[in-house]
């Protein structure tokens, strides 16, 4: 395995979470194994998170992102999410095998939090695709994740996240992501930030 790879393995990355111990299907876990974290009391969400596709988008990747050692603003993450959110990650694991995990909010911070702050971590929207059907939004969105904001990105991948407008605010629904390697890449079209640093 290549250092780079074995370096990205051992941070929060897509197969780092994968790999884990608990995803034991041949092809999908459908359902998390481990025991559902209670919630901490729920702060309302800031408005200004909420009221659009882009701010609420905006806020998502904001509240996972920060330098080393930097506590993640997980509350503020909470509040994006509608009841019964979740939080799936998908790839290839080591054994060459599709997995899946799938995740509440409470889980998934418990899961991916650590990775986020032990080497820093930041992640942005380069790309965006949109689609709707009544009450159903539908965004496929094409990140870039660093350690700093001036780092070359070590990983990139696409969020497909469901969104529901209740009227008075936007929530997401679900991210089910994936990430680019090889045999996967990502369609150059999708990506419409230029600046890959």
């Amino acid at each position: 395995m290549p250092l780079s790879l074995r370096a990205r393995l051992a941070t929060f990355t897509l197969g780092a979470l994968i790999a884990a111990p608990a995803v034991r299907s041949n092809v999908v876990q459908a359902q998390s194994t481990a025991a559902a974290a209670p919630a901490p009391a729920a702060r309302a969400a800031n408005p200004a998170d909420v009221t659009s596709i882009d701010a609420i988008v905006k806020a998502l990747y904001e509240s996972i992102s920060g330098p080393k050692a930097q506590p993640r603003d997980f509350d503020r993450l909470r509040t994006l999410f509608a009841p019964g959110a979740r939080m799936i990650p998908t790839g290839i694991a080591a054994d060459g095998k599709a997995r899946l995990r799938n995740w509440n909010v409470e889980e998934y911070i418990t899961a991916a939090g650590p990775g986020l702050m032990a080497n820093g971590f930041f992640e942005r929207e380069i790309g965006r695709t949109t689609e709707s059907f009544g009450n159903v939004w539908h965004i496929m969105s094409v990140y870039d994740s660093r350690y700093t904001p001036t780092d070359k990105p070590f990983a990139r991948g696409i969020n497909s996240i469901q969104l529901f407008n209740g009227g008075d605010r936007w929530y997401i629904v679900s991210v089910f992501w994936d990430s680019e390697r090889p045999g996967n890449p990502i369609p150059a079209e999708r990506i419409t930030v230029k600046d890959q640093g």
